[in-house]
């Protein structure tokens, strides 16, 4: 009995024990699930096809790291998740296609709770509880010091486990982090400038950046980078950490190593590649209509010299502009309005033939309405009866082999563009396209691209003709233009022949829409603008 009122004596002795904080996992975060929504990127995009899944269901992903690859048109975009956390679920397979606003994926974060404030911290929750109930008062020694040895592990640990804070760029598209980007500034691309005290801008990517921080790579000893604009890509980054050093003026190698002799080498599409495998098989739903000749470009071989010594100055390269004023200045009286100013990638000291077959093409086009107009969208699936949408200008798409896939950049109202500034913009869109990614953004891939597609393979290779494949989208029509070679015409000079400058053109037309007697009709109306460039001049060019 005396042991057992000795031991009751101390169970209820109010014991002298300053309990630090503890709250429980619950309390400190909880588990809430994001739904990741496809943004808006602008230029009229309103829906995006998925391509590929750089994450799966129930795999960890954190802030800036890869989460899938979408398409619009053939301007593709890697985009990166916001949140750190795990995937729970995938709402749009690769493949389908999502719309602005539609969730792409649900990433399960932790949610950081109320401020430590809120809560008391002189005492844990449990001894405020057993002050308001004195019954609880009475417990199990045990359990006193199971609570005792809690409060101090929990307290421990964090310290034990404390790291340096390493800041990181707000991601553009996690709400949660929108206040603190105020030292930080992007483009609509989704390039980050870092504008650190030593006011070196770094453009580069979320993704290379994280990827860089991840290497224990300093982003700013890479700049410039031999993106765009000078923009570091995860090449650069590569290259550093293997020993090499980027610059601008490099360019990354996309030869592969070459595979061991006598082996077969699986190789996966490339998404620009596998866009044109979809696209072609569409062609198949397209009746074609196949016709060929040739243009006579010897008149305008001979005024093409006049042409190139008279290139206005401003779109002459630094080095041809003249550099010493003129004696009289036309704005001496009033002040003449200022011409536009290319990019300095849309410069040129020498014109070829094909702006001039442009601009010629687009006044053919100009009396055949029919070649500016477009199959209206939405028409052939919805089982209605088709009609055709005539444009009130002349849209005119560009093939464009690139280091990375075909393109098909539109020149808009080509009728408004004079041959100078239509040269100019081919040469832009040329350097856009040889960037390593592409440089091609949507404002040079339209949703809507052009009724007319031009196809240059003479500046390739020494083919004569071709068969063009005419795809959906890509207008009513779509021409092949040869190289040109000065031959022997023996239906001129009164029978005794005369050597011509001669160039093959290959056409495929859409046989739903366009006939054969009118494209054949069409083409020849193009002839009589190139084989008497004359003509525009009377009618104001």
């Amino acid at each position: 009995m005396s042991l057992l009122r000795q031991t009751r004596c101390v169970i209820s002795r109010r014991r002298q024990v300053a309990y630090l904080h503890v709250s429980p996992a619950w309390w400190a975060t909880r588990k809430v699930l994001q739904q990741f929504k496809l943004a808006d990127i602008g230029e009229g995009i309103t829906e995006c096809e998925i391509i590929k899944w750089s994450v799966s269901p129930q795999s960890l992903i954190g802030a800036f790291e890869p989460l899938c690859e979408v398409q619009s048109d053939k301007a593709s975009v890697e985009i990166t998740s916001p949140y750190d956390g795990t995937v729970k679920e995938i709402l749009v397979q690769e493949g389908q296609v999502a719309k602005v606003g539609d969730g792409l994926c649900v990433i399960e974060v932790d949610e950081e709770a109320s401020d430590s404030s809120d809560v008391p911290t002189s005492e844990s929750p449990d001894a405020s509880t057993n002050a308001a109930n004195p019954s609880q008062q009475h417990q199990a020694p045990e359990r006193a010091s199971e609570q005792l040895e809690r409060s101090v592990v929990v307290e421990v640990q964090p310290a034990a486990a404390e790291k340096p804070s390493v800041a990181r760029p707000p991601h553009p598209l996690n709400s949660n982090e929108l206040a603190s980007t105020a030292s930080w500034s992007g483009d609509s691309a989704g390039t980050i400038v870092d504008k650190k005290a030593t006011e070196v801008e770094v453009l580069v990517l979320p993704a290379v950046r994280y990827f860089a921080r991840q290497s224990g790579v300093d982003i700013s000893l890479l700049a410039p980078g031999s993106g765009k604009n000078g923009r570091v890509e995860r090449i650069d980054v590569e290259r550093y950490l293997a020993g090499g050093k980027s610059a601008a003026s490099e360019q990354p190698s996309a030869a592969l190593a070459p595979p061991p002799a006598e082996e077969d080498v699986v190789v996966e599409l490339g998404r620009t590649r596998y866009g044109m495998w979809k696209a072609m098989e569409k062609s198949l739903e397209i009746p074609h209509f196949g016709y060929s000749t040739s243009l006579d470009l010897t008149t305008l071989h001979t005024i093409l010299p006049i042409l190139n010594a008279n290139i206005p100055q401003h779109y002459l390269p630094p080095s041809q502009k003249p550099s010493t004023p003129p004696a009289a200045s036309p704005s001496s009286f009033f002040p003449v309005p200022a011409p536009p100013v290319p990019p300095a990638s849309g410069t040129y000291d020498k014109l070829t033939y094909l702006p001039v077959l442009l601009k010629t093409l687009s006044k053919a086009m100009h009396s055949w309405p029919i070649f500016r107009s477009s199959i209206t969208p939405g028409i052939v699936s919805s089982g209605s009866k088709p009609t055709l949408t005539v444009r009130p200008h002349s849209d005119i798409s560009i093939a464009l082999s690139t280091p990375t896939g075909l393109y098909t950049p539109t020149v808009r109202a080509v009728d408004n563009h004079s041959v100078y500034s239509l040269a100019s913009t081919l040469k832009h869109l040329a350097h856009l396209g040889r960037q390593d990614p592409s440089g091609l953004t949507p404002t040079e891939l339209p949703r809507r691209g052009g009724t007319l597609t031009v196809s240059n393979v003479g500046a390739i290779g020494a083919g004569e003709s071709a068969m063009p494949v005419l795809v959906p989208g890509g207008g009513v029509a779509i021409v092949a233009l040869g190289r040109a070679r000065w031959v022997w015409d023996v239906e001129r000079g009164d029978g005794k022949g005369e050597r011509r400058l001669k160039l093959g053109i290959s056409w495929s037309a859409d046989h739903r829409v366009i006939e054969g007697a009118e494209l054949a009709a069409f083409v020849e109306t193009w002839r009589g603008y190139v084989e008497q460039p004359e003509r525009m001049i009377a009618e104001g060019v």
